[in-house]
Order: structure tokens, then sequence, then C-alpha cells
């Protein structure tokens, strides 16, 4: 290929959003083909554009304008609707990442990491938990174990007991509790199943070979290492620990139920040994998954193919066996066991918040002792969003707990009260107090709301006064004045989301604590613990319990509503698939059975791309990014290889890169980390406005900070009817930047930079370096 050829090769790479979009609208022509790329991500062209390459004249001075298309990676099929299940395990996987920059402190990183790691092994325990809460406990121990329970559901008839307490082979409590264990042995495997299908999926996609330039400096920004998109040896240690986790949890509610009647029977002593013996068990097995948890973290710096076969086979295969011999332990006869009560289930769910509350606390000490060492004034809470975030996981853990568990208590127990002659003693007591708790909780957020409300409302009229500087000469309209104005204040409660937040898990720690402490030293529901008290605190602890009842049975009801539709209705999914889209694009790091890590698909993609198609034609490359978009835009260009890299030109428009991801993961997205991408690239514009709640400004320090972010955009481009816009233009907020000829002039500013640095491929296949110098300047 001629230079001047090479010189007039120009492709733009979009990369659309959150809520994903199909190539028809991106390309903005509805004849597209695809250029490379399956079903569930691909690249797009315009069919007119399909063999650009080969038509180079046709193409000067406007570049090729390409689409990739990753949407259905969080949004495709039906099944994407079981993601829901995994909303806790997703939350405390981005505490993992909101890590505070650190500045050589090894051992805190490790620390902040290990802790992390455990909060998410405790979320599977707490999950198998309640599974096992409803399906032995509430199911076959006090329902089956109850004659007035068990004889009107003829789908217990083989498990329930007579009036006289008798029955089939079935109704002993040690066979109950082994058959209907069953259930949340199952779940378990449900999780390994997601687990391991989406690893192969997204874990083992082969990211671009890197290969070492000499006067390249290592990568300071972990996005930018070799390994940081192949998490596929981490997650296979995490999901074989985390399975035996719960498969233990499932062992362990069955054989300690028949370990304590067989140690106060007085029965055959071989049982009692026994019982002992499976204790042990699964005090040794718990060790050495803790042990596997906490023995390793990410491995970044290179492509690690690795895979510790000897814990990933062994360590669940071990704890499935355990599981099958307490089944046989606990199915012995035992004619004279009879279920009575509940199974020790506040113990269990409180030993379970007792140690999460304790970590956490931990957690935020290690962040804020890296915190202090690297002060970040934009970083959200002071270096504690990943704590605070790690919180809400386990809030978000126990509400879901505690509404399968109260929804089950009360659909078996009809419209008895619990405790009473002939009714089930229902969900641990624990459950009930923080299900009351859920009512002061909402109490601090509306006040919190009610604090930001009023914010906005002073932000508004101080923009009003702004709108008619933005748009002088212009007729005044009050209603369109206050319609900017007001879209401009509510954009501006996205940088109020840090306070939301700690106000939100700060209370949520205190009232958890304050749920077990009241659980603990009663042993009653609050409104029974506070009979006897002032009339106000009795009314006070009746209305929250019976509040805190409905509103978590509320909760329970539209999760499983929406999760339906999302698997009934592709547009439902679509908008889950928002969620998906910002909560998993970062690496399953603590937490293997959160969703999918869509950027370990999506980054190899966009470097491939690009790295193949500059090196093919030599041409200059525009990787243009929306919202989300940016975000891999940036991963992207971090693992390019330099010489690559400095022939890339980046343009951001409605971009969260410093206002959602650099405030909230300062150790990836920080000023450090994006002015180094400035340095790296050849050039970078980014396009902001005030009526966008998502997108902002980078901030780059100094005399970066002009070079990278263009003046915020006029939004709406009128304010009035004008001869270019005759009918009202729309306040458009986050959506169709393109639509602002700003960005074609910028794009084409973009382009006109990269042209004089354009190397010509080298005959053998390798990118030549660029030519020129890569200083920057003013776009």
């Amino acid at each position: 290929m001629e230079r001047d050829t090479a010189d007039e090769t120009a492709l733009e790479l979009l990369v659309h959003g959150v809520g994903g979009t199909t190539p028809e609208a991106m390309l903005g022509d509805p004849r597209t083909v695809r250029v490379s790329g399956d079903d569930t991500a691909a690249v797009y062209r315009r069919a007119d554009d399909a063999d650009a390459e080969e038509r180079p004249d046709d193409y000067r001075g406007k570049p090729v304008p390409e689409a990739y298309v990753w949407c259905n990676l969080t949004s495709g099929n039906g099944s994407r609707a079981l993601w829901l299940l995994l909303l806790p395990f997703m939350v405390v996987n981005l505490a993992h990442w909101m890590r505070p920059n650190a500045h050589r402190r090894t051992r805190t990183v490790r620390a902040y990491g290990l802790l992390v790691r455990l909060v998410g092994l405790s979320l599977t325990v707490l999950l198998v938990a309640a599974a096992c809460e409803v399906a032995l406990d509430l199911v076959a121990w006090q329902c089956a174990g109850t004659h007035a329970c068990g004889e009107g559901r003829s789908w217990l008839g083989f498990l329930s007991v007579d009036a006289h307490g008798h029955g089939g082979w079935w109704s002993q409590p040690g066979r109950r509790l082994a058959l209907t264990a069953a259930v949340p042995a199952a779940l378990v495997g449900l999780l390994w199943y997601l687990s391991h299908r989406t690893w192969g999926a997204y874990e083992s996609q082969q990211p671009l070979p890197h290969q070492p330039d000499p006067e390249e400096e290592a990568p300071t920004n972990a996005l930018g290492r070799p390994g940081f998109w192949y998490g596929r040896r981490l997650v296979a240690r995490l999901r074989a620990a985390h399975t035996a986790a719960g498969l233990l949890t499932v062992a362990a509610a069955v054989g300690t139920s028949a370990a304590r009647f067989d140690r106060g029977s007085g029965g055959p002593a071989l049982l009692d040994v026994l019982g002992r013996i499976l204790d042990g068990a699964l005090v040794v097995g718990t060790g050495i998954v803790v042990w596997v948890v906490c023995r390793r973290g990410r491995s970044e710096n290179t492509v690690d193919r690795t895979l510790d076969r000897t814990v990933v086979r062994l360590l669940p295969a071990s704890a499935l066996a355990l599981l099958l011999l307490t089944f046989l332990y606990a199915g012995w006869s035992r004619p004279e066991w009879r279920s009575h009560g509940r199974l020790p289930g506040d113990a269990t769910f409180g030993g379970i918040v007792l140690v999460q509350g304790a970590v956490v606390v931990a957690l935020a000490v290690v962040a804020r002792a890296i915190h202090r060492r690297a002060r970040d004034s934009r970083a959200a809470l002071r270096g504690l969003g990943g704590p605070a975030t790690a919180m809400l996981a386990c809030a978000l853990g126990g509400v879901m707990s505690g509404g399968v568990s109260q929804r089950v208590a009360d659909w078996l127990d009809g419209s008895g009260t619990p405790g009473a002659d002939g009714t089930i003693e229902g969900p641990p007591v624990l459950l009930s107090w923080q299900a009351s708790v859920i009512p002061p909780l909402l109490i601090v957020v509306a006040v919190v709301c009610a604090v930001l409300a009023q914010r906005t409302i002073r932000l508004k009229r101080r923009e009003t006064a702004t709108v008619a500087t933005d748009y002088p000469g212009e007729p005044e309209d009050a209603a369109r004045t206050s319609a900017i104005a007001g879209t401009r204040a509510r954009a501006a409660l996205t940088d109020q989301a840090p306070m939301i937040i700690g106000a939100v898990s700060t209370v949520t720690l205190l009232l958890g604590a304050g749920a077990l402490i009241g659980a603990w030293a009663t042993h009653q529901v609050p409104g029974q613990a506070a009979q006897g008290t002032y009339d106000i605190v009795e009314g006070a602890a009746q209305t929250a319990q019976a509040m805190g009842s409905w509103l978590i049975g509320l909760g329970f009801i539209l999760f499983v509503t929406w999760g339906r539709r999302a698997y009934r209705d592709a547009s439902a999914r679509r908008t889950i698939g928002i969620l998906w889209d910002v909560g998993t694009f970062w690496p399953r790091a603590a937490h293997p059975f959160a969703p999918p890590c869509y950027a370990e698909r999506a980054v190899p993609d966009l470097t491939w791309r690009m790295a193949t198609w500059t090196r093919a034609t030599g041409g200059r490359l525009v990787l243009s990014g929306h919202s989300q978009g940016s975000v891999l835009a940036a991963a992207a260009a971090w693992q390019l290889h330099p010489t690559v890299r400095r022939r890339v030109a980046l343009l951001t428009y409605g971009s969260p890169l410093e206002r959602l991801y650099g405030r909230w993961f300062p150790a990836h997205f920080g000023p450090a980390a994006l002015g180094a991408l400035h340095r790296q690239v050849d050039c970078w514009r980014n396009l902001h406005r005030t009526t966008d709640p998502i997108g902002g400004p980078v901030r780059l320090p100094g005399e970066d900070g002009p070079q990278v972010d263009h003046p915020a955009l006029k939004d709406p481009l009128a304010y009035g009817r004008t001869e270019q816009h005759p009918l009202p233009a729309p306040i458009l907020g986050h959506s169709d930047y393109q639509a602002d000829p700003v960005f074609a002039e910028e794009r084409a500013r973009l382009l006109a930079r990269l042209r004089p640095e354009v190397p010509g491929p080298r005959p053998d296949g390798e990118p030549a370096a660029p030519q020129g110098s890569s200083g920057k300047s003013s776009s």
C-alpha cells in the first residue's frame, strides 16, 4: 500500500453506552453488515462501506464509521434473568475495585482484597443458609413435624407426622432433613453451573499478546497489564472454594442437628462418635475453604493460564462426599427423635451477621490507612466507598434471605400466629429484627432525599439566572427556562451519590448491630420483646415489626415479578441490562458467582480490532465512546501496544470516566491514571453537557485539562424557535451527542492531528514507530 493511501485511510470505531442499541441506529443506516464477531458481540459497518479500504478515494476527508455492538453481553437471552439472584455478589465484587489509590503499600492492598473476598464468602454462606432455613427448618422441621401444618398439604404427606407424632419411613426428623437438603444443595449446583458456563465464555477470552517495548515504561495502571482482563485462574479457585462452602453449609445444617440429638439422647455410642467425627470434618473443611480464599489474589502482570486443578477438582468433590456421608448419618433410624421449636437459626444467622460486620469495619480501617498515604480529594467518601458498598451488599443479602424466609413462613403458617398452638414457630427471631429495622432505615433515606431536594431547588434557582446568560438575546420564556434549569439541577444529583451511599451504609451497620443485640438479648421478636415497656416503645416496636414484615415481603414479590418479566420480555432484560452494564464491567475478583465481566470479552474484541486494522492499513483511527462505551474505549486503549496506542485518537462523550469511575474507583481511574492515558494516546477530546446526569468533564490537572475537556456543550441547542431550529429543540441530556455540530468538528480535528504522525506498515507486518513527536497541543 502506498503511503498517500495510508494517509487518507481513516476509521471511526464507535462504542455504544448503557442500555444497548442496534448497529442500524449507531450507523444511521438500515443496511448494515457484520464485519467480525458473533451474535453476542460484533463489529458492523454500513453495507456501502464494507469494502471501504479498497476505495480510499471515496473516503478522503471523512472516516469510515464502524460500530462495535456489545449489548447482548449483558441483556441477551432469558437466562440473564437468573442474574438477579446474584445481585449481592455483584455489589461486593464492586467493593473490591473501589480500593483507594495506593503508593507502594503492597501489604495493605493485599489485606484489602483479602477482606473483601471474605465478605464475598460470607454472602455465599448467607444465601445457602437462607435456603436451608426455608427447606430444612420451615418445611421439614417445623411444618412436616407439626400435624396441624402438614395435614392440609398433600405434597408433604409422606414427610408429615400424625397427631401422635408418628408417621412413615420418611417422617423421622433426620430423614426429612436429609431429603429436603437436596433443595439448597441444588441451589449450590446451579450457582456452580452458572459460574462455570460464564467462566468458559468470558474469563477464557484470549487478550491481545503483549510484546515488551524497551522504550516504554511498565504500565503503572493495572488496566494496562497483560493479565488484567484474564481472570481464569482466580475465578476457578474461588468457584471451587465457594461451592465447597455452600455444600459444607448444607452438611452443617443437616449433620449438627442429628449430632445434637445423639449427644443428648443417650443413644448408641457409635452414632455419637460419628457425629463428632463429622463435626470435626466440617471444621477442617471450613478452615481449608477459608485458606483457599485467602491464599491467592489476582495475577495481572502476566496472562496466567495455570489452573490449580487439585484445588478446583478436589475441594468441591470432597465437600460433596462429606455432604453425602452426612445424609447417611442423619438418615439413620432414631425412633425417639421428635422435631419441636426451631432449628438453631438465630445462632447461624447471628454468627454470619457478626462476622460480616466485623470484616466490614476492618475493611474500613484498611481503606482509610491506604487513603491517608495518597489522599485524593475527589475519591468517594474519602476512600471509604469500598467498605460502604460491601456493607450494602451484606444488607442486600440479608433482605433477600429474610424476604424469602418470611414469605414462606407466612404461606405455611396461614392465618395463624407464629408460636401459637397448632402453628409453626416461624423463621429465626433475628430475621424479624432485621425486617423491623427497614422502616427506620427508610426514614433516614427519606430525610436524606429531603435534604437533596432542598439542595436541588436552590441549585435550580441559581441555574435559572445562568440560563439567560447562556442564551443572550432570546425572548424570555419562564417555562423553557425552568425546564432547562431543572434538568441541570437534577443532573447534578449524581455528584451527591456518595452522601446517599455513606448515610445508608452507616445507618445499616448501626441498625444491624442493634438488631443482632436485640435478638440475642431477648430471644423474642421486637413486638413481644417490647411488651411491658412504655406504650410508645411497644407501639413503635409492633409497628416496625408489622411494616418491616410487609415491606420485606413486598420486596420479595417485586423481585420475583421483575425476574419473571425479564425472563419473558426482551425489553425488560435490556432495562436490567443497564444495571449489569455498570455493575459487571469489572472482573470477578471477590466473588465467583457474581454476574460475569463483559469487559473480559469486549476489551479484547476492541484491542484486537484496532491492532489488526492499523497493522493492515497503516491508517488513522478515532476510538469514539459514548457513556459506558467510553470506559471500554479507555480500557482498550490501555491494552494496546505503545506503538499502536500512539496512533489512536480518543473521542469520549457523555463519559463517566471521572465523574463516576474516577471517584468510586480511584486506584484505576483516578487523576494519575487518566493523566497517563492522555499522555499515552496521540490525542484525546472529551465532550459533556451540564444537563447530563452521567457524563462529565475528565478534570485533568494543569494544562492537560483544557486539552482534553471541551467546554460544556449547549443543551438545548436553541432556546426558542430559530431559522436553524424552527421547532423547539429538545433537551438531550445524556443522549444524541452526535446531533451537536461540535461533535463533527472535534472528530475532524482529531483526524487532522493524527495525519502527520501516521506510519506506513512494515513489510514484516509489525507496526512501525510513529514519525515525529507525540507532544500534546490543544485541539
